[in-house]
């Protein structure tokens, strides 16, 4: 004869309408995933937002950096007085 549900079953199977708690390491698996499907959700949106700039945008902000960085550097590598 065959048995209804038992010991002898699958991890999260069905023992007579009753579910097994799903072990800690699925969650923990599943979680993982959610946090890797979010970070890549957030870099891809700051690689849509750098590159949404056009070259002559990259130039002028280029340009802008280095004028301060020399602003703040004298011309003899030394702080500016």
């Amino acid at each position: 004869m065959a048995q209804s549900g038992g010991a002898g079953g699958v991890e999260g199977a069905s023992l007579g309408g009753v579910h097994r708690p799903t072990s800690w390491w699925k969650l923990a698996g599943l979680a993982g995933a959610a946090g890797v499907v979010a970070t890549g959700a957030v870099v891809a949106r700051a690689e849509r937002r750098r590159r949404a700039y056009t070259p002559d945008e990259v130039r002028d902000r280029l340009h802008a950096r280095h004028a301060e960085v020399l602003g703040r550097v004298g011309p003899t590598g030394g702080p500016a007085d």
